[in-house]
């Protein structure tokens, strides 16, 4: 069964970086496509980033765009997601999802019943 752990999360300052990774043990990486999604303080849960079984394909959510960079090394079993320039609003707790397949329509990736598989969190919080 594919377990996924992630970690990096914690107290920033605006304007500061963090970088998350989520890590798996004992899976054929490869075989997941990767998702990283968040839940801030009272909302429901929102796609943040998305990158495919190898890598070579991402997607991003309009407000992740040219501030986060999702990768993955799948030798290490392990997508990071860098996080720069961070604000307030993206106080959450960040989530990694594994996808062994997806629907094929363009947005699949976006949504969360898509993925098989979901770590326990990481608590992100920008705060002066």
């Amino acid at each position: 069964q594919v377990q996924l752990v992630e970690s990096g999360g914690g107290l920033v300052q605006p304007g500061g970086s963090l970088r998350l990774s989520c890590t798996d043990s004992g899976h054929t990486f490869s075989n997941y496509a990767m998702g990283w999604f968040r839940q801030p303080p009272g909302k429901e849960r929102e796609f943040v980033a998305f990158i495919s079984w190898l890598g070579g394909t991402t997607h991003y959510a309009d407000f992740a765009q040219g501030r986060f960079t999702i990768s993955r090394d799948n030798a290490k079993s392990t997508v990071v997601l860098q996080m720069n320039s961070l604000k307030v609003e993206d106080t959450a707790d960040y989530y990694c999802a594994a996808a062994r397949l997806l629907s094929s329509d363009a947005e699949s990736y976006m949504r969360g019943p898509e993925y098989d598989y979901w770590g326990q969190g990481t608590q992100v919080t920008v705060s002066s």
